[in-house]
């Protein structure tokens, strides 16, 4: 029994362009993990199934009450900009507010009856605070917690709440390695249904199937995601040869055409030839001429029939194969500058848990930031951008910064995806701005798509391209970068990263996206406590 029925569903924007066509399909399976390039409407299709956006045809059936559906959302969090306690999110800072009039001697009947049987309410929670590396004071802000914190408490309240299915969009975001072990070991120990929607291959490796979405709707694969690579690796090899097959179909028929014409052409001209001596009669010659313009005719319809036939097909499979095929992202050289490009000395940062930080960066370095979360490595980054200041110590730079924060603040959502590259990238020219936002997927029209629209992959290679044609070449501070992108965005980003001969500070909890990137040191923030 499926706990929840996609019939035949399908989404078309106002300005005509469809997202995908109509599709069905069933959850049964404990364990299904959703996939897709970005933008290929995968948060949509979550929407879409909690019945936030209407679809333009079609509907979903759950056969379970929507109170027993939970959802995990990306992060922005309306968190970040709420008063909020962590006892207040968690919904019993009444209770606790109970026990402390109780303890400081009222005996109101009311009191009890809040408190009820949780008594021991404040020890177990200050346990599992501790247990999540989040603050121990319940009246702690819940807008000043880390990234990876608050993706921690969020995640906590969900898999404690009575529910019996869990969408979870991209829930390893911002996590540390602890806090992927520890979401990892949540999944396996919630006894419903998840629908995960992550590029994380360790999470989707945990999956019993895989969907994948895309303009044509959802196709489901059987197992783990290394299965489901597998699998599209066969695809793409199968529809290369199908192409391969198809050009050679259609450089026989032309010749085949040409060969025809160059045979009417002689016999056309062997006719001539008859006609102007005389030698038959001019009424055969002209029967001939017809017969021979009949069949010309009609070979010539056939030809253009099988040609439009052949040119159909090859359209349908090069769109086809354009949706398996890898991308590209154009980063410029760094330009090389001797000696030390950043400097901080015995710096203290105004947040985290980190100790005094001593490094200096140097030209051609690739560093990654370690720390768990809440340790300040965001803050370092800004520290380093000029954002923050230092409460101590010193910070010397001699190059620009450049500082690629986990929500895009460097983009503005009302500005267009190829006046974003024209506004921010000095010298550059339409062609060449095109000519970078095909690396990524945006061709023709779609570069007038307004940046508001684009889904947090798309945003994330829009700023990264951004970044890296800056000049001078700056020093590039790249807080997750990685946390947007769908898995093959990733391992293109990974690729520029690797080539790229300017100089980065990175933070990921990734440890296969940090491989790939190159990264030839990692920098420890030590922790105070």
């Amino acid at each position: 029994m499926p706990v929840l029925h996609i019939n035949q569903l399908r989404y078309q924007f106002d300005n005509g362009d469809v997202l995908f066509e109509a599709f069905s399909c069933s959850l049964t399976d404990k364990r299904v993990g959703l996939v897709g390039r970005n933008g290929a409407g995968k948060s949509l299709l979550t929407e879409l199934i909690l019945g936030e956006r209407e679809p333009s045809k079609g509907k979903v059936v759950f056969t379970l009450p929507q109170s027993k559906v939970g959802r995990f959302q990306q992060l922005p969090s309306t968190l970040l900009e709420s008063s909020q306690t962590l006892a207040e999110f968690l919904g019993i800072d009444g209770v606790l507010h109970a026990l402390v009039q109780i303890e400081a001697g009222c005996c109101e009947p009311h009191w009890f009856e809040v408190v009820g049987e949780q008594w021991t309410l404040r020890e177990s929670l200050l346990e599992q605070l501790a247990a999540l590396k989040l603050p121990d004071d319940t009246d702690f802000p819940c807008c000043q917690l880390s990234g990876g914190q608050l993706t921690r408490l969020q995640l906590w309240r969900l898999f404690n709440a009575d529910t019996e299915l869990l969408i979870l969009d991209e829930p390893s975001n911002h996590l540390d390695a602890e806090g992927k072990q520890w979401l990892q070991q949540a999944m396996r120990s919630y006894a419903g249904h998840i629908l995960l929607i992550s590029h994380d291959r360790e999470l989707l490796n945990e999956m019993e199937t895989i969907w994948e979405l895309s303009a044509s709707g959802v196709t489901a694969y059987g197992g783990n995601y290394q299965h489901y690579a597998q699998q599209k690796a066969l695809t793409v090899n199968a529809l290369e040869r199908q192409m391969d097959a198809l050009r050679k179909q259609q450089k026989k028929l032309e010749a085949q055409a040409q060969l025809s014409f160059e045979k009417a052409q002689q016999r056309a001209s062997q006719g001539n030839k008859v006609r102007a001596s005389g030698g038959q009669p001019k009424i055969l010659l002209n029967a001939k001429r017809n017969s021979a313009t009949s069949a010309a005719s009609a070979r010539a319809k056939n030809e253009q029939h099988r040609r439009e036939s052949l040119s159909s097909k090859a359209k349908a499979l090069q769109d086809k194969y354009q949706s398996h095929k890898a991308q590209k992202l154009h980063i410029a050289a760094g330009q090389t500058r001797n000696g030390s490009l950043a400097v901080i000395s015995q710096g203290q940062l105004p947040f985290g848990d980190a100790g005094p930080v001593n490094f200096a960066v140097s030209q051609g370095m690739k560093i990654q930031l370690v720390g768990r979360n809440g340790s300040g490595k965001s803050t370092l980054l800004k520290v380093l951008d000029g954002c923050l200041a230092l409460e101590e110590g010193e910070r010397r730079l001699s190059v620009p910064t450049y500082y690629l924060d986990q929500h895009f603040g460097a983009l503005n959502a009302a500005q267009t995806v190829l006046g974003s590259i024209l506004d921010s990238v000095a010298g550059v020219t339409e062609s060449d701005a095109r000519t970078l936002l095909a690396g990524i997927g945006f061709r023709r029209d779609s570069v007038h798509r307004k940046v508001g629209v684009l889904s947090g992959g798309e945003r994330m290679k829009l700023a990264m391209i951004i970044a890296t044609q800056q000049r001078p070449s700056p020093l590039l501070l790249l807080d997750e970068p990685d946390n947007h992108l769908d898995i093959e965005s990733k391992q293109i980003l990974a690729a520029a990263l690797h080539d790229y001969t300017g100089t980065l500070i990175l933070v990921s909890h990734d440890p296969v996206f940090v491989e790939e990137c190159g990264i030839t040191q990692q920098f420890q923030l030590q922790l105070t406590r």
